[in-house]
Order: C-alpha cells, then structure tokens, then sequence
C-alpha cells in the first residue's frame, strides 16, 4: 500500500523555463543558446549547470547566484511555473489521505518559494535546505523521514531516472518515472526507466496507482 507520495520539482512539479532564461538574460546569452547548451549537456550525462561553464568559463555559479538576488534579478517562482496538473493531482492525493512530500535538488531560496505556493503538501524540502542532494542514500532517507512511513510505502515522483528512479528504488522506495522534461522525454526507453515500478505521462495517474487500481 501507498501511504506516501513524493514528488521531485524541476520538470516533475515546475517547468525550468524561466529558470534558464533568467541565468541566459544574466550573462547575456541568446536564450536559444541557453537552452540548447542545457539540452546538449543533458545528453551526454553531464551536469545540467555545466552549459552555463560552457558559456562563461571560469563562472562562480555560488556567486553570480548571489550577486543575481543582490540585482533583485534572483530565483522566482509563480503559479504559472507550475505543469497544468500539479494542484488538482496534489489535491486529489491529499483527499485520497496519503502523505504528500515535495523534495527536489533545489536551492533554499526555492523551498521558499514552493511553500509560498500554497500546494496542497505536508512537507516541502529542498536539498539547499537539508544540505544533501539527489542521487545520495541520505537525500532519500530524508525523503522517507519526511514520509512518515516505511521506504515500501513510499512512492518517488521523478522525471530524472539517474537521478531520481535508481536512488529511490536503492533505497527501498517504490517509484514512478514521469515522462516530461528533458530528462523525462530523452531517457524514457532507457534500462533505469523502465525499472521504475510504474511510468506515467501525468499526475493525474498517481490517483489510480494509490487506489491499487494502476
């Protein structure tokens, strides 16, 4: 039994639109060039913050970060940056009674921003904030603590298989690869993929699953 859904962020819950735009207007860089650069390094494996050394060799990421929220140019989120089925699919696990987690790679400013939101969720974490990220064992017992329950009756949310999908399931969890995003689209018929227990195109899938019915 599901007792506890937990979702990722980045092209699971938030599109990283404006994210890469704004990183693309700051170094005055084409967004198209952003873009394609964080496509390019997402396909040979590397880290995603890589087209931006790509651009700027050299960059102090930490840094520009900083001196962005120091221009008031910093990290922003709003209800447009979430997908169309974010609110209802959260909603309807919330009604459902399962535990609904958020935990992503993100920065604390974004925790902040999340929970601003208003989601329909019992916790909302970031790796900023608990100072372990993805794919590490210790990100994903964080997730199991934050859970309530047992890693079994756990469910991972994640668009990112390397990332998501094969560190949840090593660490006991039951997990569901959603089909979106980059990572999500590029790597959906790879081996790490189709090891997650379930493979969605939609939230609005989860539903189903928690009922026992997917």
């Amino acid at each position: 039994m599901i007792r506890a859904v937990a979702f990722d962020v980045g092209e699971t819950l938030v599109r990283d639109d404006r994210y890469w735009t704004s990183w693309a207007d700051w170094l005055g860089a084409p967004r198209h060039t952003v873009a394609a650069l964080v496509g390019a390094v997402v396909a040979q494996g590397r880290d995603n913050a890589d087209a931006l050394k790509l651009i700027r060799p050299g960059i102090d990421i930490a840094t520009q970060y900083a001196a962005r929220e120091a221009a008031g140019r910093g990290e922003y989120l709003d209800e447009s940056d979430l997908y169309e089925d974010v609110r209802p699919a959260l909603a309807a696990l919330y009604a459902q009674g399962v535990r609904v987690v958020i935990a992503g790679n993100q920065t604390a400013r974004a925790g902040e921003l999340l929970r601003a939101l208003d989601l329909p969720a019992d916790v909302i974490a970031t790796s900023g904030e608990w100072g372990t990220a993805k794919p590490s064992a210790e990100f994903f017992a964080r997730v199991v603590d934050a859970a309530q329950t047992e890693p079994g009756e756990t469910l991972y949310v994640g668009d990112h298989p390397a990332n998501d999908i094969v560190p949840a399931r090593s660490a006991g969890l039951r997990t569901a690869h959603l089909r979106r995003g980059p990572w999500g689209y590029l790597w959906a018929d790879t081996a790490e993929a189709a090891a997650a227990d379930w493979r969605i195109d939609s939230l609005h899938d989860l539903t189903q699953i928690v009922s026992g019915a997917g």
